[in-house]
């Protein structure tokens, strides 16, 4: 059905894909992998128009086509998801879905407001999205964001449908409503070509794999011939050994505590604490408060009532601001727009959580500021061709690390990761274990939220669970299991 070969591409001299191939079947679901920068979301850009392509061939259907536009592309039916966000957060999420391809009646182009909130619910209740499609997009979760960007792929009637990174915020059960619909998509003859870090999610769902690797094609497997081990090999040029690191840490004095945090309508009377040397893993459903008491503990969020302790001592946070004076840091959940200043460059990024470490009288010095970004850039691997390189240009993994790296300059005593490696890559998501693992046997007390139950419970000391805006679960090391944090996940009540 799509057919490309010797597809290459470069920016500024810089060579990001060269002589790459790629084909995709009629009905089936083609994951593409590599490492964050191997090309992956290029060569997808190329085939849906956004980028011209420097050589090569592109055949849909068998006849060759030369996208100069992605309208150019949805004529012949491809249609992408970005990992980027494409929602406008003033729209209703009607009228977001329903965006340049408005229900009008009349001379005048009336919209049809009814009939468009109308469908727009009936295909998110396809989706497992129950919200009122005149809820202004922006107030949602980045989750639900997520779920309408599928919908509007959906909506287009697509005969090839790209999702890169399409379950990055979403939970479980989220994700098992989306397979679900892609299923009975693909049994309808629609193609699929699935672009993801979650290595059980490819097994899961994919029919087929081609592996990127510095920007050059690898090569290709099926499904049911291949295992994780040399997908990993394929696409890091090496073995990787064990996903996780041995944790074997000295845990020491409680260092963060909380008692009986609320925030109205958010969460209620939430009640933990983190110890010097602990990973405390968060896990729960979309909604269950998590990122919600993260934010509070930092200061983005007002409590209505409760105390937070560090150190024993009762400490007043009303700002991230107080947060840092307390030695806390913060990586947030979506980097694009709470964790990075995409127009500034890695070093600007890196120096803004440490201007004073990089400034004297208040003025910075631009060979502190430089000297601290290098530093990162080589523990934390971030690629880049020079620390003046601009954020947004980077890969989603890079700019993870650059967010990363700002906190770690500021040499935090309890870190708060929300979805530490969401978008990451399978050899970086080791590399950002390691980090944590080292940061936890130097003493830091860490908070670490995800939705992925592999990641939780192979990084954790022990788990909270939560679930509604309560904190309904405690699990140990020993007892650690999905099962059983699903349990408490979806309302189930601890077993003394």
């Amino acid at each position: 059905m799509i057919e490309m070969t010797g597809i290459s591409k470069a920016f500024n001299g810089n060579v990001v894909l060269k002589d790459v191939r790629f084909n995709l079947k009629e009905g089936e679901i083609h994951a593409l992998m590599g490492e964050n920068g191997a090309g992956k979301s290029t060569l997808m850009k190329i085939l849906s128009g956004i980028y011209t392509k420097d050589a090569g061939e592109i055949k849909v259907d068998g006849q060759p086509v030369n996208f100069k536009s992605p309208k150019d592309a949805e004529k012949y039916g491809i249609v992408v998801i970005h990992q980027e966000l494409n929602i406008l957060p003033d729209l209703t999420v009607a009228e977001n879905l329903f965006l340049g391809k408005e229900k009008t009646y009349g001379p005048f182009g009336i919209l049809k407001n009814r009939e468009m909130d109308r469908e727009a619910e009936e295909l998110l209740s396809k989706l497992g999205l129950h919200v009122n499609p005149k809820t202004r997009a922006g107030d949602l979760s980045v989750g639900k964001q997520q779920i309408i960007e599928i919908a509007k792929a959906i909506a287009s009637d697509a005969k090839y449908i790209v999702m890169d990174e399409p379950t990055a915020a979403l939970t479980d059960r989220e994700i098992k409503t989306l397979f679900e619909t892609i299923n009975e998509l693909k049994a309808k003859g629609i193609s699929f070509v699935y672009i993801s870090h979650r290595m059980e999610e490819i097994f899961s769902i994919c029919d087929r794999i081609t592996i990127l690797r510095d920007g050059q094609y690898v090569g290709e497997r099926n499904i049911p011939e291949t295992n994780f081990d040399e997908i990993v090999a394929m696409m890091v040029g090496r073995e990787l050994g064990e996903r996780f690191p041995e944790r074997q840490c000295d845990i020491g004095d409680i260092k963060l505590e909380v008692r009986n945090l609320t925030v109205k309508g958010l969460f209620e009377n939430i009640s933990f604490n983190v110890r010097k040397g602990e990973v405390v893993g968060v896990a729960g459903l979309m909604g269950a408060g998590r990122t919600e008491v993260a934010e509070t503990i930092f200061g983005y969020r007002k409590a209505h009532s409760g105390d937070i302790l560090i150190d024993g001592n009762k400490v007043s946070i009303k700002s991230p601001i107080d947060a840092m004076k307390h030695k806390i840091g913060y990586v947030t959940e979506d980097r694009k727009t709470k964790g990075l200043v995409l127009n500034f460059s890695i070093q600007e990024n890196v120096a803004l959580a440490n201007l004073k470490k990089v400034s004297t009288s208040g003025v910075v010095k631009k060979e502190k500021e430089l000297s601290l970004v290098n530093q990162y850039i080589e523990q934390l691997k971030i690629r880049t061709s020079s620390p003046k390189q601009s954020a947004k240009s980077l890969s989603g993994g890079n700019q993870q690390k650059v967010v990363l790296a700002k906190w770690l300059g500021t040499e935090p005593e309890v870190l708060i990761l929300d979805e530490p490696t969401r978008g990451v890559d399978i050899g970086a998501k080791k590399e950002i274990y390691q980090i944590i693992n080292d940061l936890a046997q130097a003493g830091v007390a860490i908070l670490m939220i995800s939705s992925e139950l592999p990641e939780i419970i192979g990084m954790a000391d022990r788990v909270l669970v939560m679930h509604e805006g309560k904190l309904t679960g405690e699990v140990s090391k020993e007892e650690m299991t999905q099962e059983r944090i699903m349990h408490f996940a979806t309302g189930g009540e601890q077993v003394v």
